[in-house]
């Protein structure tokens, strides 16, 4: 059936049990993984002179970001070499993560993307969007949903 999930994480702990569920589905399957972070791009100014000081110096803003990544990825690593599944990681800079978990999964030659949903309704989902609504419209592989019951 599957034989290469893809597993995105945005580093939230509904997204570790989404990657926890999805490394048991990949060991019943005998399949393998690939975790995924879609790390920010620095935040680009309208005035060239102008940079806000929460983000601090475009050096430092990457080294969070690449720190984020492969804490976030270590922690699915580990879970699935602990689970014997097959295990790599990949990370890439976008301020549109649904595009790069897209790119990742075609890049991986992964045959379905396994990912949580926060589930936000109404005005929340309307505003902040849902990556995961994105993945499901524009991508052409499947697209398994991890929800659990009781989500706000």
């Amino acid at each position: 059936m599957f034989t290469h999930i893809l597993i995105p994480t945005d580093g939230s702990d509904l997204s570790l049990r989404s990657a926890l569920a999805a490394i048991q589905l990949a060991k019943t399957l005998n399949a393998s993984v690939t975790g995924f972070f879609a790390q920010q791009e620095y935040p680009n100014p309208p005035f060239d002179e102008y940079t806000p000081m929460s983000f601090g110096p475009p050096d430092a803003f990457s080294a969070a970001e690449k720190a984020n990544a492969k804490k976030f990825l270590d922690v699915i690593e580990k879970h699935a070499r602990s689970g014997g599944v097959p295990f790599q990681s990949k990370s890439s800079i976008s301020n549109h993560p649904y595009s790069a978990i897209i790119s990742a999964a075609g890049e991986a030659a992964c045959d379905l993307i396994f990912m949580a949903s926060h589930g936000r309704r109404g005005i929340s989902a309307l505003l902040l969007g849902s990556e995961t609504s994105k993945v499901l419209t524009h991508c052409t592989i499947p697209v398994l949903v991890y929800r659990e019951s009781g989500e706000d």
